[in-house]
């Protein structure tokens, strides 16, 4: 489905029109919301990366988280004319490092972002990523770059899976969403 014939400003609905569910992915029973065709249609990543920037307007930094938040926060940034981070998942970027681990359902993570290289003190920053479910990954990508010293203003999700209870996990933070299931 292409999202050119909707409208520019139902970002829920262009979002929805072009989410691929996949059954019992990666475990039987999980209704996997696959947003790849969201971000492989140019109305559809131009209408979602449009919303996500106004959210974001008046930070110095957008942080994406590893790896489809790096998609987002890059056009995002170039939107805004502000820089981006990639928060990546552990083992993934040379020493010094800042990292934060967590928990998930199936095990442990950790997220990391350099620790030399970029001032994060008194920056304002807003963390972008592509699904919320539990909550995890983006409140340890909260705690991390607040530990870095980074003024975190917001978070921003393309879909959110309201039933999960992510938005528990990184309360108080101001949480946006365009489309919530």
């Amino acid at each position: 489905m292409k999202a050119a014939g909707r409208p520019a400003d139902d970002v829920a609905g262009i979002i929805a029109s072009l989410t691929r569910e996949v059954a019992d992915f990666p475990t039987p029973g999980i209704a996997f919301k696959d947003l790849t065709p969201v971000f492989a249609d140019a109305a559809g990543l131009a209408a979602v990366t449009a919303a996500l920037a106004q959210v974001a307007a008046g930070v110095d930094l957008v942080a994406g988280i590893d790896a489809r938040g790096f998609l987002l926060a890059g056009a995002i940034a170039d939107r805004l004319h502000v820089g981006a981070l990639a928060v990546r998942k552990g083992g993934k970027l040379p020493p010094p490092v800042l990292s934060e681990a967590y928990q998930l359902e199936y095990g442990q993570a950790v997220l990391e972002i350099p620790a030399d290289g970029i001032d994060l003190a008194g920056r304002r920053v807003v963390i972008v990523d592509d699904v919320l479910a539990t909550g995890g990954t983006l409140a340890a990508a909260q705690r991390l770059l607040r530990r870095a010293g980074a003024e975190v203003a917001a978070a921003a999700v393309v879909l959110e899976l309201a039933d999960m209870g992510g938005r528990a996990a990184v309360a108080p933070l101001p949480l946006h969403s365009l489309l919530a299931l």
